[in-house]
């Protein structure tokens, strides 16, 4: 259907950031206007009491300073399940117990990086010392006080809270009773700490090894599925994480509200630059749900979008009854 709405032009002097979605709106041409359907989508879907809202991104993210504003959405109610993957726990643990992440370049040269003890996220680096060693001390300190011969990961990320400082997003999930979900956990020095602590346990006299099971963490993400109203999804970047959300949804009927932030490509048929349109014909979009996508960097489209909808919504009540435990 045509609808003949004109395009009009922007003019400078935004005095606010509701003035900068308009003037969005008023550009009305390619992702301009994909980033004002998304402000749209976001503020109808925050203002349904009886949705539950899936956020999901990438690692990467985690590495820049937008790791605040993640941390900000979860503070406010704007979150009540977390998907993401596992260099989100060692980016926030690096960055909770010290570690410095520091301005870099995307043209440096990788080789002089390698000989500096330098690790590279596109132009955002950090020293070899700074992460791993710290990601295993903060694991290996939390899995020696499980109690128990087996525990869930989001229940092992809500323990290594107690470990971190109050810049952490996995702190700020366990202070608002956010669970977050990492399926792929052992991609990552988290699930590699895990690991040579079991390693550890396994070589000295005595020694118990704690087993991770993942399926934990499925049967309460299926609990929260199958005990919401409606889903609604931000989905930030692609891969697992991406898949992990839309996958659970199908089996509720699929997503009431969806908008996919992502720099990912449709045409090579991968599932990081898959339109929501393309979901629909699995079941986890509803043909009749509000969806866009946007293409853009999210360290870009997150900022603009969430502080429009923290200036909107304030603070967000969340349904805490999905939930298979106690939040009190």
């Amino acid at each position: 259907m045509i609808h003949e709405e004109k395009v009009t032009d922007a003019e400078l002097g935004a005095e606010s950031i509701k003035d900068l979605i308009e003037s969005y709106n008023l550009i009305g041409g390619f992702m301009a206007r994909n980033l004002y359907d998304a402000a749209n989508i976001l503020k109808s879907m925050y203002s349904d009491p009886d949705v539950t809202v899936i956020l999901s991104f990438t690692a990467n993210l985690v590495s820049t300073g937008l790791r605040g504003i993640l941390r900000g959405i979860i503070e406010r109610g704007l979150a009540d399940v977390v998907i993401t993957t596992a260099g989100t726990v060692d980016h926030d643990v690096a960055k909770s117990l010290g570690g410095v992440y520091f301005k870099g370049s995307f043209d440096v040269d990788d080789s002089e990086l390698l000989d500096k003890g330098i690790h590279r996220i596109g132009n955002v680096f950090v020293r070899r010392e700074h992460y791993g060693p710290l990601v295993e001390k903060a694991v290996h300190a939390t899995l020696s006080r499980v109690n128990k011969d087996e525990i869930g990961v989001r229940e092992l990320l809500w323990l290594m809270a107690d470990e971190l400082d109050d810049s952490s997003l996995i702190k700020a999930a366990r202070k608002s009773c956010v669970p977050i979900y990492i399926p792929g956990f052992v991609d990552g020095a988290f699930g590699t700490a895990i690991l040579t602590f079991n390693e550890v346990q396994r070589a000295r006299s005595g020694g118990r090894r704690v087993n991770v099971n993942v399926l934990r963490d499925e049967e309460e993400l299926m609990n929260i599925v199958y005990s919401s109203k409606r889903l609604g999804a931000v989905v930030i970047g692609g891969g697992i994480s991406k898949h992990h959300v839309i996958w659970w949804s199908q089996f509720k009927g699929g997503l009431d509200y969806v908008v996919y932030l992502t720099t990912a490509t449709e045409w090579d048929g991968s599932l990081s630059g898959a339109r929501p349109k393309e979901a629909i014909s699995w079941g986890k979009v509803k043909p009749s749900a509000m969806s866009t996508f946007v293409v853009a960097d999210a360290t870009i489209t997150i900022p603009i979008l969430f502080n429009y909808i923290a200036s909107e919504i304030k603070f967000r009540s969340r349904n805490m009854g999905v939930y298979p435990w106690s939040c009190q």
